[in-house]
């Protein structure tokens, strides 16, 4: 069980009942892309948590008038040592990457991205998006995995009833419902939970998770606690169940678990990796793929690293430089739970 007394923000229900220590990860607002684009509310990686099982991003963005707000509009970017999950309520989203996948982001569906040792891609709101609402979540993958070869893949979960909630199972098992979809993670799940507004649920889960709950259309009660829009509930190890309430006007809720990865990462723009070092030679490897720095002598006869892209596409994004201290390891869990 966490620490209580260090941890004012956490609630236990009395001795005998589930272990109910839930964190409030309060998100931050940051801009995407470029000027006059939209903004998202990052919840994850948060000051004082930066993984939830595997899961180490979580932006949730709109809804927005695309008309007001610029949109999604990120050009050319990479990756390395994730993947992307990316998961729509309302809109269109065109992506493009250098393993030569070209998809629509649509409600309903997962799309899925493993970057493996490296990828390239590029995500432009499609012109016929009004209203653009979703989430975009990545996980690290573990070290036995990170070098391997780039991979996508769509999947359309279907709906399903539990008591008086109805979700959709994009990654893992839960509620009776499997994805296929190969995440080479250790266990995750993720979901999109739907109820009616004021409605309460007690929610069965595997106690060898942590879990992640996204309050994403308006303020929820987790085990007693006040999680507010777009804020997460943390739920360590050790619940077999926990307690949901929706407020009058909250209808959905991201669900997002994992047993916990047991390794630390190094995270910096969008790379992920296991040092120091590896992210600097993974920046340097980028920067002179896309033609923005001279070759490195030791990088000039390694094979490219972040693939082919379509000649017809925007330029690249380049990276931002490195910060001027040493970046640090993130551990997988912050505390004992």
């Amino acid at each position: 069980m966490t620490n209580v007394e260090a941890n004012p923000q956490y609630s236990v229900l009395e001795a005998g009942q589930p272990c109910t220590a839930v964190e409030v990860l309060e998100p931050r607002v940051v801009p995407l892309g470029v000027p006059r684009a939209m903004t998202v509310h990052r919840a994850l990686p948060a000051k004082s948590r930066s993984m939830v099982g595997a899961w180490c991003f979580a932006d949730h963005y709109g809804p927005d008038d695309v008309a007001a707000s610029g949109g999604m509009s990120v050009a050319r970017h990479p990756h390395t040592g994730l993947a992307t999950v990316s998961w729509l309520f309302s809109g269109e989203i065109d992506h493009l990457d250098s393993g030569g996948n070209a998809a629509a982001v649509v409600p309903g569906e997962i799309n899925l991205m493993i970057a493996g040792s490296g990828i390239t891609h590029q995500e432009m709101m499609a012109p016929s998006t009004t209203v653009l609402h979703g989430v975009q979540l990545w996980y690290a993958l573990p070290d036995s995995e990170r070098f391997s070869a780039n991979h996508f893949e769509n999947y359309v979960p279907p709906v399903v009833s539990s008591g008086s909630m109805s979700a959709q199972v994009f990654i893992g098992e839960m509620f009776g419902s499997t994805s296929p979809v190969k995440t080479r993670t250790p266990p995750l799940v993720g979901a999109e939970l739907r109820f009616r507004g004021g409605s309460s649920h007690s929610i069965e889960v595997k106690p060898d998770f942590e879990y992640a709950l996204l309050a994403e259309d308006g303020p929820i009660t987790v085990n007693g606690v006040p999680i507010p829009h777009r804020a997460i509930a943390f739920i360590p190890t050790g619940s077999a169940v926990f307690e949901l309430e929706a407020s009058d006007q909250t209808t959905r809720v991201i669900l997002l678990g994992g047993e916990p990865l047991g390794e630390s990462i190094v995270m910096w723009w969008n790379f992920i990796g296991r040092s120091h070092e590896e992210i600097e030679e993974y920046r340097t490897r980028y920067q002179a793929e896309m033609g923005f720095e001279p070759y490195l002598p030791e990088h000039e006869n390694l094979p490219r690293m972040f693939g082919d892209f379509p000649a017809d596409t925007p330029p690249p994004l380049p990276a931002p430089e490195m910060p001027g201290v040493r970046l640090k390891l993130r551990p997988s869990s912050n505390f004992a739970s």
